[in-house]
């Protein structure tokens, strides 16, 4: 009997079919696997590296909630913002 693995975190529907089709055994392995392995770090260095500055006025006060939230995130308040926006961007927080 199989028994299916219980997800410690929540998975988005694309995470749910991608770990759904490793687990029915779908996934072939790569006879490159070092290269594989190159392409893949370049591709995430390349991804944090290119990233748009701006500047935006914020409220004395918003400031002070900001850095009191970002604190108990272990961020700065800036690498907190940052965060929230790629949220915002990446639908995961949704506007009214």
């Amino acid at each position: 009997m199989s028994r299916k693995r219980q997800a410690i975190f929540d998975l988005d529907d694309e995470e749910k079919q991608l770990s759904d089709s490793f687990d029915r055994g779908e996934w072939k392995s790569t006879k490159k696997l070092k290269q594989e392995i190159n392409l893949a770090k370049k591709a995430a260095a390349n991804y944090f590296k290119e990233k748009e500055k701006i500047s935006v006025s914020v409220q004395t006060a918003d400031m002070h909630v900001i850095r009191k939230m970002a604190a108990e995130h272990g961020l700065r308040p800036h690498t907190y913002i940052a965060s929230i926006l790629h949220q915002l961007a990446a639908g995961h927080i949704h506007t009214k």
